[in-house]
């Protein structure tokens, strides 16, 4: 997947400014796709080159110009091109997992409070989520909306984020009590 791949999901849903796209990714798209601003600007400009998105200017009273920018019928038929291509499984690369895998060789209390770190991160991830995922909801319970609510794509992945988060929570706190219980058990004997 390239990045033009994931600001074309992103515009799915109706125009956005560069700064509404950089808040949208931080928000959801970032759970599967991250990218800095500047990278977001510099795709923006391609693909509106590629003719795969169209930008229009909107003047603002107190405020520089915007610029806004939607999916062209070439954008779309790029990403159902992009959709029917075989998805390759994805790979975990994490600095932590090595760190772990090495638990037997180093400090633990450091191992320990990177994790604790970690958790804390996934934490406010799922708070994010939740809130997220309230919002896109609204009044209808998660059932309702599953079955007749839009969008439904940027709900799913949220759904996905949370799932991903709460793993990596329960993951480290299971593993800094197994590290815990270790260093006790190794310090009686």
């Amino acid at each position: 997947m390239a990045l033009r791949h994931a600001v074309l999901a992103a515009l799915l849903e109706g125009e956005l400014s560069g700064y509404q796209l950089t808040k949208a990714f931080d928000i959801g798209v970032a759970n599967f796709w991250h990218a800095q601003p500047q990278q977001l600007y510099a795709e923006l400009t391609r693909l509106e080159k590629d003719g795969l998105i169209e930008g229009r200017e909107v003047a603002q009273e107190t405020r520089p110009t915007k610029r806004l920018f939607q999916v062209t019928d070439a954008g779309l038929a790029e990403l159902e091109e992009f959709t029917a291509a075989f998805a390759k499984p994805s790979f975990i690369r994490d600095d932590l997992l090595v760190k772990v895998q090495a638990a037997d060789h180093v400090d633990t209390e450091t191992l320990i409070d990177q994790l604790t770190e970690r958790a804390a991160f996934a934490r406010a991830k799922i708070d994010l989520f939740g809130k997220l995922l309230r919002k896109i909801r609204g009044d209808l319970t998660e059932e309702e909306f599953l079955r007749h609510g839009r969008p439904i794509g940027p709900y799913l992945t949220c759904l996905r984020g949370l799932a991903l988060e709460q793993g990596n929570r329960d993951w480290c706190e299971r593993t800094i009590t197994v590290l815990r219980q270790r260093e006790h058990t190794h310090a009686r004997h």
